[in-house]
């Protein structure tokens, strides 16, 4: 039979970006170079990427990300009634760093006019022999961080017909990607690590929410938006505790929410467990029959290598709670979840992806 995703090695999805390609961007934000211009590098960008991605084994493919700065905040300002606004709050963790993304808030009614990166996708698709994998932002990703604060209630004054409109964009999104071809989507929603910490959860009380509530309304906006996907569309959701710049945001075990993300009509889970933060894998006792794991094991923030032995001893680790023929293995979260980059090298990342191969076709006989 042949193997279908999540893979016994796959990935996140983004990729350190060239040198060449970065240089190129900021030339085109000073207006030095047109859009053409721009498109051009990142078309080569990508090919490079895509053939280097295919070398080293892996049978979904990603572009990189290399035409974002933000793994999120690029496809959800394209939603109709999303606005961006600069965050004054609380800074990531990381000694020296003060930039963190905006925020983006509701305005106008949430509604999908117009294709989202689906001509990004048609260009991976036309470059690859692998599966092409397209990774969007959560629906949940447009509430989390501002919460009801951020929804404009003159608007919405009932949240109801946010997350009513919220899903039938995404599932207009989701439906221009299909026509396109996609058939290997990924939801990456922060929402569930992040609500596993009680700072977060603070956090989501002051924006005017719940955030015991807030896991099973995220759960439920995703299988909202996934009504009417193809049948042949394989979806998965990544989750992680925060990816700028080698920064992390929160800890805390799943225990929180994982019955609730357990509940998305999902194929599969990439779950972050490269740390201490990440709890163990106790949780994944409730995972429901026939749904896969891909346990981001290995780290994306540092360059160290980890060895095969620690991997197939922590994958042993996971058996116990989950079937092996249920678990694959991944980095925890993308090299370069914003244009930035994290604190490691592209031979850092090449060598990470291979390891990853490698121990999965030890494991499991095929990556």
């Amino acid at each position: 039979m042949k193997p279908s995703p999540p893979f016994r090695a796959d990935q996140v999805g983004s990729l350190l970006r060239p040198g060449s390609l970065a240089h190129t961007r900021a030339r085109f934000k000073r207006g030095e170079i047109a859009a053409d211009a721009l498109r051009e590098a990142e078309d080569r960008a990508v090919r490079d990427a895509v053939r280097r991605q295919q070398d080293v084994g892996l049978r979904a493919v990603t572009d990189g990300e290399f035409r974002r700065d933000w793994w999120h905040l690029d496809f959800l300002s394209q939603l109709d009634g999303v606005t961006l606004k600069h965050n004054e709050g609380e800074k990531f963790k990381i000694a020296g760093q003060s930039e963190q993304p905006p925020i983006p808030i509701v305005t106008g009614r949430v509604a999908c006019s117009r294709p989202i990166m689906v001509e990004d996708f048609r260009f991976l698709k036309s470059v690859t022999t692998q599966v092409p994998k397209m990774t969007i932002p959560s629906p949940s990703m447009l509430h989390l961080r501002g919460g009801r604060a951020a929804i404009d209630k003159t608007v919405y004054p009932d949240l109801d017909a946010f997350w009513a409109d919220v899903a039938v964009a995404y599932r207009q999104a989701i439906g221009h990607l299909a026509v396109a071809g996609c058939r290997y989507l990924q939801l990456d929603d922060v929402a569930f690590a992040y609500l596993c910490d009680p700072r977060i959860q603070q956090n989501c009380r002051t924006n005017g929410d719940d955030p015991n509530s807030l896991p099973r309304r995220y759960a439920q906006a995703i299988n909202e938006a996934l009504v009417g996907r193809p049948a042949d569309m394989v979806v998965t959701i990544h989750t992680c505790r925060g990816n700028f710049k080698s920064a992390w945001v929160a800890e805390g075990g799943y225990d929180p929410v994982v019955e609730a993300m357990f509940s998305t009509h999902v194929d599969g889970y990439f779950m972050e467990f490269d740390s201490a933060r990440a709890g163990g894998f106790e949780p994944l006792r409730i995972l429901p029959r026939g749904k896969k794991v891909v346990l981001g094991l290995v780290t994306t923030k540092v360059g160290a290598l980890e060895s095969k032995d620690d991997l197939k001893r922590r994958i042993d680790e996971a058996s116990k709670f989950v079937p092996i023929e249920n678990l694959c293995l991944s980095p925890q979260c993308g090299f370069s979840s914003t244009h930035h980059g994290n604190a490691l090298s592209i031979d850092d990342q090449w060598r990470k992806l291979e390891r990853v191969v490698e121990v999965a076709d030890e494991v499991w006989g095929e990556a």
